[in-house]
């Protein structure tokens, strides 16, 4: 499933058009990556979280030719399941 899909059960599901869904689906992972640029923790209740993590800069090797280098220090985003998310996947 994409963004469009998801757009489009939104607008079957609650009867708008899809353009309508589309800006409020964008409107909704605009605000979840505004608010993780700024390093906020995003909770969706029954969903699960957003949570902004720091990986530190490490030693590591070029894979073409084997020279050791230092991999920069950057910030990734993860995701944490809801148990009802993980209750659904475990049946």
């Amino acid at each position: 499933m994409n963004d469009s899909d998801l757009a489009e059960q939104l607008a079957a599901a609650h009867g708008v058009s899809k353009g309508d869904a589309k800006k409020l689906v964008d409107a909704v992972f605009a605000a979840i990556g505004d608010a993780a640029a700024k390093g906020e923790e995003v909770s969706l209740n029954g969903f699960g979280k957003f949570k902004v993590k720091d990986s530190p800069a490490r030693e590591g090797r070029n894979p073409a030719t084997g020279e050791a280098m230092t991999i920069k220090a950057s910030k990734k985003l993860a995701f944490t399941p809801a148990k009802a998310v993980k209750d659904k996947l475990n049946g």
